[in-house]
């Protein structure tokens, strides 16, 4: 062998040991993603995503009237550009970082020292981000429906933006951080309760009112323009809750699964209960009244998913569904606030009610998963989720105070008679969703 092919072959063999070595440092160095649990937050994510993008918009398109179906698309989709970039600006950061029970810091502001790398718990950081960033848009997206038909686009930009930075962050951050205000009290939200549905529809009501009603509220049928977008809607909503309520687990195991059957079992219940009532009072059964049920048991075993069992399910999606029923078709009209599309009356009351009784169903005496809580006592537990629902109403309702009244007093909140008359689709956004129909 000639003293160069020697030379090269010494060469070959040192780059093949360097790259091993590289190889078997950089494995070492990486971390052990699950990929089961990885996957399992990758479809809950999408999951999520499809309640607001499509689930919701069309939810909430098909129950304006069709001078207004436009409007209602273009705020959700609208709210899913906004919110993703304030998510991942400082979002994320305020949320979920430790600074103090209320509010986190900025460590993380842009997502700072995020890396593919980044573990969230034996799955990548970047999806629980992605995740997380999913409740961040169909919460203020829920919003919307209280003041539909009336209110102006920028109007609703601003305070969603105002909103979102002093409300939902802060709620977050008491109820799922670690050391969050919430935990002195032992609150059990599973997956959103209070920070997303009690939360919305707080500022919601308050909306509406400071809105005002719908030009022939209780004068003129205000009717669903559509109602197979409605139950179409509610389908997809109903889909993409599992990856709300199971994904909410953060992990692909027993609790997810039992998340999901029970998520099932509530809406379910609703749904019949529902039905039965409307048989009772109109002698009808509407579609709109039963995706509105399904609705209803939907959000109200959100914060319950993770530690209710069977029994609970079924208590929850029953007491729900007679209680939201009240709320949404009797009191309001008694009363005289224009919520538009109920979400007051459904995720408002449903969420009082299923953060509630969460403090109930927890037990295993009472079917539940008996986790975190056996050593604390119902009345304790019940009354440590009373104390969170009141401090949600009040901080979302001042949060919403504030937010309405910087869009008030910069762009105005209700479009003028002639664009409400005309429709918000042509004087918003200058396009019709059916040509052959004006309103």
């Amino acid at each position: 062998m000639t003293p160069i092919s020697a030379l090269k072959r010494w060469i070959l063999t040192l780059s093949v040991l360097a790259a091993s070595a590289t190889s078997a440092f950089s494995q070492q160095d990486a971390p052990a993603f699950d990929t089961g649990n990885t996957t399992f937050m990758f479809v809950s994510s999408v999951l999520v995503l499809l309640m607001t993008l499509p689930g919701l918009a069309l939810f909430y398109g098909g129950l304006v009237r069709s001078k207004n179906v436009l409007s209602i698309l273009v705020q959700c989709l609208a709210m899913a550009g906004v919110m993703s970039l304030l998510w991942v600006i400082y979002g994320y950061s305020f949320a979920t970082t430790d600074n103090n029970s209320f509010i986190g810091g900025a460590s993380k502001i842009f997502l700072k020292g995020i890396t593919p790398d980044s573990d969230a718990g034996g799955y990548p950081e970047t999806i629980y981000i992605m995740f997380q960033l999913t409740f961040a848009i169909i919460t203020p997206a829920l919003i919307i429906g209280s003041f539909a038909e009336r209110i102006k686009f920028s109007a609703v930009m601003i305070f969603s933006i105002i909103w979102f930075t002093i409300s939902y962050l802060p709620i977050w951050h008491m109820a799922w951080n670690a050391n969050g205000f919430f935990h002195r009290f032992h609150v059990l939200d599973f997956a959103g309760g209070t920070v997303v549905h009690i939360n919305a529809a707080v500022a919601g009501l308050i909306g509406c009112i400071m809105v005002g009603p719908r030009k022939g509220f209780q004068k003129i049928p205000l009717t669903p323009h559509n109602v197979p977008l409605v139950i179409i809607g509610a389908a997809l909503l109903w889909v993409g809750w599992f990856g709300f309520n199971a994904g909410s687990e953060l992990a692909a195991d027993g609790t997810a699964g039992m998340a999901m059957l029970t998520t099932q079992t509530s809406c379910a219940t609703a749904i019949v209960v529902w039905i039965i009532i409307e048989r009772i009072f109109t002698k009808v059964v509407t579609a709109v009244g039963a995706a509105t049920g399904a609705v209803a048991g939907l959000v109200a075993i959100t914060p319950a998913s993770g530690t209710a069992g069977i029994p609970g399910a079924l208590c929850i999606g029953a007491v729900s569904a007679i209680v939201c029923y009240f709320f949404a078709i009797k009191l309001k009209h008694k009363v005289g606030y224009d919520d538009s599309l109920d979400v007051f009356g459904v995720h408002g009351v449903g969420g009082i009610v299923g953060a509630v009784l969460t403090g109930v169903f927890c037990f295993e005496s009472m079917g539940g998963s008996g986790a975190y809580n056996d050593s604390i006592g119902m009345a304790s537990q019940v009354w440590g989720q009373i104390v969170s629902i009141l401090i949600t109403i009040a901080w979302s309702g001042v949060a919403a105070l504030i937010a309405f009244g910087a869009a008030k007093y910069t762009v105005g909140l209700r479009t003028d008679e002639r664009s409400e008359e005309s429709g918000l689709d042509q004087t918003d956004h200058g396009e019709s969703a059916y040509t052959d129909l004006h309103g």
